[in-house]
């Protein structure tokens, strides 16, 4: 209690807090689109209840990481070398994962651009197996996303009680957000294919880092956010000709 109330009474612990806050939150972005996306493939009854369980369990994986900080550091020390590169279990994990996001990502641009074709679709006639599929695929993405938003964390400030004040607030911001933002990604289809292109790119660049290739996190979300402002400009645009068209007439 008293290593708590030293805490609270440092400014730089409340710097490292703020810092940390925000670089969660930023990293959740990735699996919150993944979430959002895959949810609204589920029938509109059991969405919300998907959401809530996927964050839920992002949120008990990331606390019980926390819980074993010690273990979790050394899933940065190599295991094996292939190819003149050491490969940690943390370098597995993000190959796995993004290999995963790929093979989804691209599974469901599939599915956007030939809706017809049903055979590959997660979502089976049982809609307690679809719900149950679905939160299996996030619950997978989770562990990878955790592991790199702990080990981030482990970086950035050595006090325990910071880092789960900083999850416990980003995975709130999550739970907030998810609905609104899936139910935006629905109401305009276009996004769809955005946030899939999004989730190869955070596929790739998982691979690329479980590969030993460093790709800094702000050319990525530089890049994600360009997107997003081009094509919130097209939907402007698209209204724009709409309220045109109906004047018109």
């Amino acid at each position: 209690m008293q290593d708590i109330m030293m805490l609270v009474q440092d400014p730089a612990a409340w710097v490292a807090l703020i810092t940390l806050v925000v670089m969660e939150v930023v990293l959740g972005i990735d699996n919150l689109i993944f979430i959002s996306i895959l949810t609204n493939k589920l029938p509109p009854e059991h969405r919300e209840r998907a959401r809530k369980v996927g964050i839920g369990l992002a949120l008990v994986l990331r606390l019980a990481l926390l819980g074993m900080v010690a273990w979790i550091v050394t899933l940065t020390t190599p295991v094996f070398e292939l190819f003149g590169h050491g490969f940690s279990w943390k370098d597995i994990i993000l190959l796995v994962g993004g290999l995963f996001l790929l093979w989804k990502a691209t599974k469901e641009i599939h599915h956007n651009v030939d809706p017809a074709d049903h055979n590959e679709d997660f979502i089976v006639s049982s809609a307690t197996r679809g719900v149950t599929a679905a939160i299996g695929q996030i619950l997978l993405l989770d562990i990878v996303f955790s592991v790199d938003s702990i080990i981030t964390a482990v970086g950035m400030t050595p006090h325990v009680p910071i880092m789960v004040v900083a999850v416990v607030v980003a995975v709130t911001v999550m739970l907030v957000a998810a609905t609104p933002l899936a139910n935006f990604i629905e109401r305009n289809p276009s996004i769809v294919m955005l946030a899939l292109a999004f989730l190869m790119m955070i596929g790739m660049t998982l691979f690329a880092e479980g590969m030993g290739y460093h790709v800094p996190k702000g050319y990525i979300y530089a890049a994600m956010a360009f997107s997003a402002l081009v094509e919130v400009l097209n939907m402007f645009a698209r209204n724009a000709r709409q309220r045109k068209k109906q004047g018109g007439h």
